[in-house]
């Protein structure tokens, strides 16, 4: 997983999964969730860092239950809107490493 793209906010693929495992374990409610969100996650991300990541994952997250995607994965596609201002390109290989970890 070492050349995860990077390309919508800096996060590796190994940053993301230990930031899920952390959000999975930590309490909503804990004061200092964000601090221990982010030292779990590792040394270069802040407590400001990993709210953001996490605001961005509840904006994706009500994009896709809007129902506003509409291209299934398997289908080719050169790249998706992620806002008015700006698309990411998806490459065959994006779409091959998605189908390599089962994601439906």
């Amino acid at each position: 997983m070492d050349n995860f793209p990077k390309v919508l906010c800096g996060w590796s693929w190994e940053e993301n999964k230990l930031f899920e495992l952390a959000l999975a374990v930590v309490d909503e409610q804990h004061p200092d969730r964000w601090e221990v969100v982010a030292a779990m996650v590792g040394g270069e991300k802040s407590a400001e860092d990993v709210q953001k990541h996490y605001v961005i994952l509840l904006e994706d997250l009500q994009f896709i239950e809007s129902g506003k995607l509409d291209h299934k994965l398997g289908e080719a596609q050169s790249c998706i809107q992620v806002d008015s201002a700006q698309s990411v390109c998806w490459t065959d290989e994006d779409n091959n490493l998605l189908v390599r970890l089962d994601i439906n």
